[in-house]
Formats: C-alpha cells, sequence, structure tokens
C-alpha cells in the first residue's frame, strides 16, 4: 500500500482570477546567488461555471511567467513575477525585459538558464518551438529564438534540458505527425545554447515521413502515446529520460523510463515508474538515489513519487505527498535536493472542498520533503 510521508505544503503562486499551473513546462533552477526560480504558465480564469478549462493552458493565450525565493522556497517573492513569454506570440515585442545579446552564454554558469515552450500551442498540427536564454539568474532574458524542426511536421517544446556529461546541451521535445495523432519525444543538442539540432528519437517508432501512414503497433508499444521527455544525466555516465505513456489524459498514463548508455544516441526502453502517473520529474539525490515525482489524477487526487535505488532499473513503494486535490486537474512537476536528503517538488493543484468549478483555483504548490 502506498505510504503517506511527512511533507510541509505551500503555496508558490495563486491568484483567484488565474489558472497557474504547469511548472514541469517552464522549469525550476537554482541561481547562482542561492535563489529559486520557478516558471509556469498562466492564463486569466473567472472560475464560473463553464469557464475552468484545462485547455487554457494548451490552447488558448497565456504567459510564461517566472517567481523567485530568496530563502530555499519557503517564501516566494509575489513582487518578482515577471512574464516572460505569452502566447500566441503578440504583433509586437515579446513580453518582459531584454537583455543584452552580444556576450557569450556560457554553458557552465549556474545564472545561464533556459525557457521553452511552443507556438501557437503544445501538441497540435502547427506547433513549432521557441526558447529564450537568461545569462544572469533570469532577471533578463535575451530574444525569442525558434528551434529548426528539422524533418518534423510538428514539434513541441517544454522545458526539458540539462547538461551532458561532455558539456553538451540537450533538451527533450515533442515531435508529431502531420495530424497530430501520433507522437514521439525526440532529443536535440547544442554546443552553444544557441544552435540545436536534432539528435536522436527516445521512443520507438510511431510514425513515418507519410502523413496517412498508420502507426506502428506492437504488444509492448502499440497505442500509446508518449511525449514530454525530461532527460537526466546520471553519474554513472547514462543518460535517462523519463515519458510520459498515455491512452486518456484524466486517469490512465503514468511514467516510463529511457536509457541511453551512448550519451544519448541510442536509447531502449528501462523500466515503468508507477501505474498511474505522469508526467513525472526526475532527480538524482547526493546518495545516488533517484526520485520520480508526479501528479496522480485518480481518486485521491494528488502528488506521489516513487524512488529507485538501481539507477531507474527498479521501483519501491509509492510515496503520498498529498491527497487534497479536488479533481483531476493538477501535476506536472518539477523536483530538486535544496539539501541532503531533503527535495523540494514544485507542481500545480486544486483543492477539494472549494466553490470553485472542479475544485477550485489551480495554483502552483509546493511539497519539501525527505524521500523514506
Amino acid at each position: 500500500m502506498p505510504e503517506t510521508v511527512e511533507a510541509k505544503h505551500r503555496i508558490v503562486y495563486r491568484d483567484e482570477n488565474a489558472f497557474g499551473s504547469h511548472p514541469f513546462l517552464g522549469g525550476l533552477w537554482r541561481v547562482a546567488n542561492g535563489d529559486l526560480v520557478c516558471a509556469f504558465m498562466r492564463a486569466d480564469c473567472t472560475y464560473e461555471s463553464g469557464s475552468v478549462n484545462h485547455d487554457r493552458i494548451t490552447m488558448s493565450r497565456r504567459q510564461m511567467c517566472t517567481i523567485r525565493s530568496r530563502d530555499g522556497g519557503r517564501s516566494w517573492d509575489a513582487a518578482s513575477l515577471q512574464p516572460i513569454f505569452e502566447t500566441p506570440e503578440p504583433a509586437g515585442e515579446q513580453v518582459g525585459p531584454t537583455s543584452d545579446e552580444s556576450g557569450d552564454f556560457d554553458l557552465s554558469s549556474a545564472d545561464s538558464i533556459v525557457a521553452m515552450g511552443s507556438s501557437p500551442a503544445l501538441l497540435i498540427p502547427e506547433a513549432t518551438p521557441w526558447m529564450r536564454l537568461s545569462t544572469d539568474g533570469g532577471v533578463n532574458w535575451r530574444r525569442p529564438i525558434r528551434i529548426p524542426t528539422a524533418q518534423f511536421a510538428s514539434l513541441s517544446g517544454h522545458g526539458g534540458f540539462a547538461r551532458r556529461q561532455d558539456g553538451l546541451w540537450i533538451a527533450g521535445l515533442t515531435a508529431a505527425s502531420a495530424d497530430g495523432r501520433r507522437r514521439r519525444p525526440v532529443l536535440y543538442g547544442s554546443c552553444d545554447g544557441r544552435d540545436w539540432a536534432f539528435l536522436s528519437f527516445i521512443t520507438p517508432a510511431a510514425f513515418d515521413d507519410e502523413v496517412d501512414a498508420p502507426p506502428l503497433v506492437t504488444p509492448r508499444f502499440g497505442a500509446h502515446r508518449y511525449m514530454y521527455p525530461r532527460p537526466l544525466p546520471l553519474r554513472d555516465g547514462r543518460l535517462i529520460c523519463s515519458v510520459r505513456s498515455q491512452r486518456d489524459p484524466v486517469g490512465t498514463l503514468w511514467t516510463e523510463i529511457f536509457e541511453s548508455e551512448d550519451m544519448g544516441r541510442t536509447f531502449r526502453f528501462l523500466s515503468r515508474v508507477n501505474d498511474w502517473g505522469a508526467p513525472g520529474d526526475l532527480v538524482e539525490m547526493a546518495d545516488g538515489r533517484l526520485v520520480c515525482v508526479y501528479g496522480y489524477r485518480r481518486a485521491p487526487y494528488g502528488i506521489r513519487y516513487r524512488i529507485s535505488e538501481d539507477g531507474g532499473r527498479r521501483w519501491g513503494r509509492e510515496g503520498i505527498l498529498r491527497q487534497d486535490g479536488g479533481s483531476w486537474d493538477l501535476g506536472y512537476p518539477r523536483v530538486m535536493e535544496i539539501e541532503p536528503g531533503r527535495l523540494l517538488a514544485v507542481y500545480y493543484m486544486n483543492l477539494a472542498g472549494e466553490a470553485q468549478a472542479g475544485g477550485g483555483v489551480r495554483h502552483v504548490a509546493s511539497s519539501e520533503f525527505s524521500p523514506g
């Protein structure tokens, strides 16, 4: 049976007239001065009957915003809230301050961070990815740049960045067929953080270049819709990726792990983390354990995690961080180790018992905990 663990829950961002959500699509960073910076999605929402819709974030006008904590996540400075991108793009200049673009992008600096998204929306046939770079820990951002779509009819970016063991920057994206129905996670690479190119596929083939070609169906991988890869280089030299696998977005979705032993050039299936819950974000702790945190979209709704003590090959007992959600509309976490043995998970949430539709105000929250 799942085990409930002790955790400190806090509010990162909440606005009674906004849908705040999806830090998985944004980011969570500790920058050079020790501040934590969280990027998440925001859309206006009145919470009147019929107006609360998960598609507000994926399909309607919305902003990616950042917010900052100066005390290790115990509090978040509302005055630091800063929009850095708006989709669909406004006619004029992008929102947010723009930095000087003449300097180098130092890949080794903790102040070099990257945010990524898709326009005009995620996972639709015409999706194209964008990114913004910051060299000062998210205070200022360079102008948005487009990531080349290579041979893909549709390509969605969703914030999965990491530095490979040899220093190469890598990013997880989701490619789609021209009709948007068939999806496949891919890995891109960059030597300088500015110019990006296709590197490899992460999961087995799901579609080819023919618009009308049927999806490949096999006993293990047939009918899955893979998306949202999150790459994580491990200290043992391997590169693993968590991916979301789903048959429907409400409850029948789970997290799988794929591994590469050649720095991301080729991948193979490694393990399935859970029965239900995705997308999952990963952290390798100082003691070598891997932790995967995910939203749990079956009643009782909430946030859960599992631990692997063998590099992601097997996953232990499920831990419950909270189960007070008012509906399935939650999850999309980021997780980091804020001190040895202590983790911070940031996600979006709605609460049971609130008067608004479907569990109330969608807001960004956090849980600080020590995994058992």
